[in-house]
């Protein structure tokens, strides 16, 4: 519970001050005790010159939190650094001893022995509320005086040192139940104030007398809207009254963009004033009675309900997305933020309020996931979309496991004998329920759920199944092709997997070839280095939808990419294209003279195949050929398709491919 955290920082903050005041006295104690014994040194004034740096940072941090409102708005936040600040000045104690040359813990130094645990002890007792804060500072120290008394091997010291271990087995204990009943008291506390409030809402008299504290309960703070808990109430209510007089209740729900990188960028400040006239702007447009409230963040809602809600809906919809292309001003700075809008009406999308605000959520999420800066309404298919898409990442994992999920395979032909010359390994998914599920469906899932390592490693097993057959099938020298997304590369490594499936089938990397996009070849950065790793492993690279972006040739270069795969737009309908032949024409030509072969994908005509085949390409791919198949669906093709001649090629041409 937030409230719960909230009363362990307090706890913590209510004698942080004193706390760091005694510190700072036993620090200068302990100095001086040294200094008696005639045993100060550089490295005592070193750690005490550490341990005062460690004490004022604390001191900072504690000041910091409590100047910008971190003790109650960021409790957790909070309670982490303070936690790391006790840690670090509990480490900074347990060094003590080592400072002193010869600690002698129950001889000359028996009185440094003391205070080291009597701060330790003293930490436990008093922090009460938050065990982590107390263990961070304490067990440093002890675990410090256990290892000094053990290593000296006399039996007072070890007996001592024994004692102390059991000190911090019962120091945890002690805390632990400690922080328990703090917890427990705090719920407690909340939960009779909960019972307290609901006791008070029920006498009329009280709430008469307290309408106006009841309003403020109400509304947002910052933009003085309806905060999120009025406006399920008067939703709900909205709606329920929409029933009985059969009219609509539409919802819009607005959402604002790039407001965490203004938060970020300009500070908390600016973006409470953008918030603050963003709600002005709504206010100002919204003016026939539609509840204007703030969800929380950077989420607003307007409730329309009566006559033509859904109409009156749109229009609001429409001039708060024109106002929103005004800039906002606040200190002499401006900026321009855009809105995405979601709509959903009451009955047409929803039966009640909880349906009825998700609805509003999906068509939102679909506003931002297209152009932007629009608005959109709630469609049925959004949520079959939405199902379908949960259905998929439920499943995807044991599909995987499972096998149900796994690679067809295309082949690519000679276009001149019709020779097979590679394969390439495309994801297929059938679903029990679903049906096909499409292969952008089965990326996406796979990076929502975190399993685009093991998709793609699935796929990989494929193809090395189909390259260790290869060679009994007649073609040893033909290649299997396999797509891997440049996003890919920054989520794992790609050639380390690549690695482990490859040594697991008994496969030669020369025999797959690595599909990636442009995007990996436009930013280095991304890929860079593990595509040098799969050159240098002896896999073949290709660059897949090679034409709709800007890739450096002199990088393609030096990367010795074997294949270029160009978007297949450029192929489609060619023969009656004249600049696509243009296009491949000059493909072709640059294939020639970095010594590569062409490679064309999505042949689909046989007129298409013979240009293709006069401008220079010499190899393709397509449903003129064949269709993606199942690996158990192969062998009787490459039966009926593959000459019986010699299969190899003389000389090792590079691949250059045109999608």
């Amino acid at each position: 519970m937030p409230a719960v955290l909230q009363a362990q920082v307090a706890d913590i903050a209510e004698g942080y001050r004193s706390t760091l005041v005694l510190n700072l006295i036993t620090l200068c104690v302990s100095l001086v005790i040294i200094h008696l014994n005639n045993e100060a040194s550089t490295v005592n004034l070193v750690w005490f010159g550490i341990a005062l740096a460690v004490v004022s940072a604390r001191a900072y941090c504690m000041n910091a939190l409590t100047r910008r409102g971190a003790l109650i708005s960021a409790p957790q936040t909070s309670l982490r650094v303070l936690s790391v600040g006790a840690l670090a000045l509990g480490l900074v104690w347990a060094t003590l001893p080592w400072t002193v040359p010869a600690f002698d813990p129950l001889g000359r130094h028996a009185a440094l022995f003391l205070i080291m645990g009597g701060m330790a002890a003293g930490s436990v007792i008093k922090q009460i509320g938050y065990t982590p804060l107390a263990l961070n500072y304490s067990i440093p120290i002890l675990v410090s005086l256990v290892i000094n008394l053990l290593t000296l091997w006399r039996a007072t010291e070890v007996l001592i040192g024994a004692c102390l271990c059991l000190m911090i087995l019962v120091f945890i204990r002690r805390s632990i139940w400690a922080e328990r009943m703090f917890v427990s008291s705090q719920v407690a506390r909340h939960e009779a104030t909960a019972l307290a409030d609901s006791l008070t809402r029920a006498n009329s008299d009280i709430l008469r007398q307290n309408s106006r504290l009841e309003a403020l309960a109400n509304r947002d703070t910052l933009t003085g809207l309806a905060n999120r808990m009025f406006f399920h109430g008067r939703l709900a209510g909205d709606i329920a009254r929409a029933a009985v007089v059969k009219e609509e209740v539409a919802l819009l729900i607005f959402d604002v963009e790039r407001f965490q990188s203004i938060n970020d960028t300009l500070g908390h400040s600016a973006g409470d004033a953008l918030l603050r006239e963003i709600a002005a702007r709504l206010s100002s447009i919204v003016e026939d009675g539609s509840l204007i409230a703030r969800l929380g963040g950077d989420e607003f809602a307007v409730v329309v309900s009566g006559p033509e809600a859904l109409e009156r809906a749109r229009a609001h919809a429409a001039s708060v997305l024109e106002a929103s292309r005004r800039p906002i001003h606040w200190h002499q700075r401006q900026a321009v933020v855009g809105l995405s809008v979601g709509l959903a009406a009451y009955p047409d999308h929803a039966e009640n309020a909880e349906e009825l605000l998700a609805c509003a959520d999906m068509a939102l999420y679909d506003a931002k996931r297209g152009d932007r800066r629009q608005l959109r309404e709630f469609d049925p298919d959004l949520r079959r979309n939405a199902e379908r898409k949960r259905i998929i990442e439920q499943d995807l994992e044991r599909a995987i496991d499972t096998g149900v999920l796994g690679a067809w395979f295309q082949p690519q032909v000679d276009l001149m004998t019709r020779r097979i010359t590679g394969f390439e390994a495309l994801v297929r998914w059938q679903h029990p329920q679903l049906g096909f599920v499409s292969p952008p469906e089965i990326v996406n899932a796979a990076r929502a759920v975190h399993l685009s390592e093991q998709l793609t490693a699935r796929i990989a097993g494929d193809a090395c199944l189909l390259a260790r057959r290869l060679p009994k099938l007649g073609l040893a020298d033909v290649t299997v092709a396999l797509n891997v997304s440049p996003r890919e590369f920054a989520l794992y490594s790609v050639a380390s997997m690549l690695q482990r499936v490859t040594t697991a089938h008994d496969v030669d990397p020369s025999a797959l070839e690595i599909e990636i996009t442009e995007e990996a070849i436009l930013d280095p950065a991304l890929a860079d280095e593990q595509l040098k790793q799969l050159e240098q492993a002896g896999y073949k690279l290709a660059v897949d939808d090679f034409g709709m972006g800007h890739s450096s040739l002199a990088y393609l270069i030096g990367l010795k990419v074997d294949r270029l795969k160009i978007d297949r737009s450029f192929v489609r309908d060619v023969a009656r294209s004249e600049t696509n032949q243009k296009l491949i024409s000059a493909m072709v030509s640059l294939g020639q003279s970095l010594s590569l072969e062409i490679v064309v994908e999505g042949v689909e005509t046989p007129e298409d195949a013979a240009i293709l085949a006069r401008l220079g390409c010499s190899t393709a791919q397509g449903f003129l050929f064949a269709r993606p198949m199942p690996p158990s669906a192969l062998d009787p093709w490459i039966a009926d398709h593959q000459p019986n001649t010699e299969l190899k090629r003389k000389g090792k041409a590079k691949h250059l491919s045109v999608a």
